[in-house]
């Protein structure tokens, strides 16, 4: 990172050359000694050096680093802990943290991950010979060298027989890598809760997941408290070892000198003709070391059941906002993470990432500038959210919108400015009695259904108008009566409905091309689906909300055809040319009100064949069929792939969402893309659920409701995002974390 111009020029001889990092409580700067040797330069804000406490854990970080020396910790160089702002210099490492070495290259094997166990065993056996306990052993504070690893960050490490500096009832640690008793008795920690922690970041490195991760810190430290840790993916000899360090009780853990010898025989050196080169890819100039996510890298789902935790979290809850508090206070020099940097590249590499539109910049605007007289945002009269229903389509180069008392509109897709705004309805109307739906575009025309409620307050006026894309100009409409059955633009049909019958017209002009009627009983409401330009109307009884008919119209003359479909099913999407259809239990998940799901069911459209597979206890959330999976995004956060021919889980990940939308796959089907409603997005790796990014929020106001989620569109490489409080924004996947500009 460049220097700021309020940046020292030397510390202690030590000439200042880049930024490494920074954190709320100082700056990590690269310095060159006149000899050309380079150091880690920490330094304390101004504001943090008059507190007298903060200073004397700065001594004791500095006293611990001291006292430890060995060829797997960076040695202090030098220091003044009684300067005006206090600084410490070690060693500079030239390699990337564990958590991103995971997160680029996924899990270590072989002789990577020996030397890494074998390293951090020697580097610990160091660190307690001196008297200290580290206290907080986790992947962003270990550096990846050429020869081996490194322990650094001593901030809240503290020499065994002190308990000066740790106040009663705080516990300071990174969760997914904290020992029981840093939860319980943080007074009483021992080398034995390092242990643990090496434990924990062995399982980490070699899976990519850590042992206890769930998709909160509340959970995660109930499940480091009181669950058995999930180690099956480690392959044995060394699972067993792993286990042994992740004792709940301090006495059962083995000591470090029976570890060496049991690492070395569990992770055994490979062959003469079965090595290979281990790259570490060691940055071309200095920049900020990373930490990791959370729950480090993809973490897991907390398992069993909500209900029985829900006593004990209270609790655990308490316990773990001082852990938090007492994290953040004291581990000052936290370095920022690359995936919310504006400039940093999205990871795997840039192949992954389809190619953007052509001048395409990262853009963000309103809807509600396209809105009528009056209406400026989804409120409610009391001020709080509420959230009004928009819609918005992707096209070849635009985004077409509308909404509740939104007019159409069309919105560069390249660069968010918007081209026009439809004046489709008289002036004078309410804003709260017009409503736009966008239906879709082709050859040139923008479908919308259109409604005004009449002021005698009897049923809506229900309009198709079809938009001229290039201008906004009325090419045609078309009044409908009725609205069992919804309109639809499927392929290159528009579906227009009158009562029960449906006439398929041409979208540019409104010519009919045939019309069909549904036989459906009057009890039936319906909608469209798009299945590779074939519309299949999906039905619901009225009288018994949970039984669905499907029918399939020929597109070349509206033929129609029954596909039937088992009772209690809701369609979620389409894979192999399957419909996918899941079945949801009669109540929804207590706490959180997510769906819960017993079954996933496969119909082949063609010959009426169904396949049923079970799935596991406990699934639940928004069902999406994308990127060949069967993905559930719950109201925390979690998001859990299943293979829709078996119903066997193929991973789960916990990510930072609230109330996530429907799961989008890129065009390749590798990726999948979440939205929250503060405009937050995931993008996770379609076969193996490894969290690749979580972008910064982007919407103005959060309107936390199931009810109205975000949205994502594809415009090429780029990804559109319609947040539900109107704000429309688009990210490029390589860079999520660049701050758009106002389209």
């Amino acid at each position: 990172m460049p220097l700021h111009k309020d940046d020292p020029k030397a510390l202690g001889g030590h000439r200042i050359v880049d930024r490494l990092g920074s954190g709320g409580m100082g700056v990590v700067y690269l310095g060159r000694s006149r000899s050309g040797r380079e150091v880690a330069v920490k330094v304390v804000h101004a504001q943090y050096a008059q507190d007298d406490v903060f200073r004397a854990r700065f001594r004791q970080e500095i006293a611990a680093v001291r006292r430890v020396s060995g060829a797997f910790t960076a040695p202090v160089v030098d220091a003044d802990p009684e300067a005006e702002r206090p600084w410490m210099a070690t060693q500079y490492v030239p390699g990337p943290a564990l958590s991103a070495r995971i997160r680029d290259g996924g899990p270590l094997k072989g002789a990577e991950l020996r030397l890494l166990a074998l390293g951090l065993v020697e580097a610990l056996r160091d660190i307690h010979r001196a008297g200290v306990v580290h206290r907080d052993l986790k992947p962003a504070n270990v550096l990846m060298a050429g020869d081996g690893p490194r322990v650094i960050d001593f901030g809240i490490s503290r020499a065994a027989g002190n308990q000066t500096l740790t106040e009663t009832g705080h516990a300071i640690g990174t969760p997914p890598f904290m020992s029981p008793e840093q939860f319980t008795d943080p007074r009483s920690v021992g080398p034995a809760s390092d242990v643990f922690s090496l434990g924990a970041l062995l399982v980490f490195a070699a899976t990519g997941r850590g042992p206890f991760d769930a998709e909160s810190p509340y959970l995660t430290a109930y499940r480091v408290m009181h669950e058995e840790p999930e180690v099956d993916a480690v392959a044995e000899p060394l699972r067993a070892v792993l286990t042994r360090c992740l004792a709940k009780e301090p006495g059962d853990r083995p000591e470090l000198a029976e570890l060496g010898p049991e690492f070395a025989e569990a992770l055994p050196e490979p062959a003469a003709d079965d090595t290979r080169t281990v790259t570490l890819r060691l940055p071309p100039a200095p920049a900020a070391r990373e930490e990791p996510t959370q729950a480090g890298a993809a973490p897991r789902p907390a398992r069993g059941s909500r209900a029985r935790r829900w006593p004990v979290l209270a609790g655990v809850a308490g316990v773990l906002a001082v852990a938090l508090t007492g994290y953040l206070l004291f581990d000052p020099f936290r370095r920022g993470d690359a995936n919310a940097a504006p400039d940093a590249p999205a990871r795997p590499a840039a192949s992954r990432w389809d190619p953007l539109p052509a001048g395409w910049k990262p853009w963000r605007t309103s809807l509600y500038g396209a809105a009528l007289s009056g209406v400026t945002r989804p409120m409610n009269d009391n001020g709080s959210s509420l959230g009004t229903t928009l819609s918005c389509a992707m096209g070849k180069d635009a985004l077409y919108c509308g909404g509740n008392g939104v007019l159409p509109v069309r919105i560069d897709a390249t660069d968010g400015r918007r081209d026009w705004r439809a004046d489709s309805v008289p002036s004078g109307v309410p804003m709260d009695t017009y409503d736009s739906t966008v239906l879709g575009e082709h050859d040139g025309a923008l479908l919308v259904l259109q409604s005004v409620v009449s002021d005698t307050g009897g049923d809506p006026t229900a309009t198709v108008l079809a938009l001229d894309t290039r201008t906004g100009e009325r090419l045609w409409s078309r009044t409908l009566g009725g609205r069992e059955v919804e309109p639809a633009l499927v392929g290159a049909l528009v579906l227009t409905p009158d009562g029960r019958r449906v006439t398929a017209r041409d979208p540019r002009d409104g010519r009919a091309r045939w019309t069909a009627d549904l036989p459906a009983g009057p009890t039936y409401s319906c909608a469209f689906h798009d299945l590779g330009g074939v519309p299949y109307a999906g039905c619901l009884d009225a009288g018994s909300p949970m039984r669905n008919v499907f029918y399939a119209l020929d597109p070349d003359d509206g033929t129609t055809r029954e596909v039937a479909v088992p009772d209690d099913l809701e369609h979620v999407g389409v894979t192999g040319g399957d419909l996918v259809f899941v079945a949801s239990g009669r109540q929804d998940e207590p706490v959180s009100g997510d769906s819960v799901h017993s079954e996933v069911v496969l119909i082949d459209p063609d010959t009426g064949s169904v396949r049923r597979r079970n799935l596991p206890d406990g699934t639940r959330g928004e069902a999406t069929a994308a990127g060949g999976v069967l993905c559930l995004a719950s109201s925390s956060g979690r998001m859990t792939a299943y293979a829709p021919g078996t119903g066997k889980r193929l991973w789960a990940t916990s990510t930072t969402l609230q109330q996530p939308g429907g799961t989008v796959a890129d065009a390749r089907g590798r990726t999948l893309f979440a939205a929250s409603a503060s405009g937050r997005v995931a993008a996770l790796d379609a076969a193996t659920g490894r969290l690749l990014w979580e972008s910064p929020a982007r919407a103005e106001q959060v309107i936390d409701t199931s009810y109205h989620q975000a949205r994502i569109f594809r415009a090429d490489g780029a990804l559109v995002v319609l947040a539900p409080d109107g704000t429309v924004f688009t990210l490029d996947p390589r860079h999520p974390g660049r701050e758009p500009v106002a389209g």
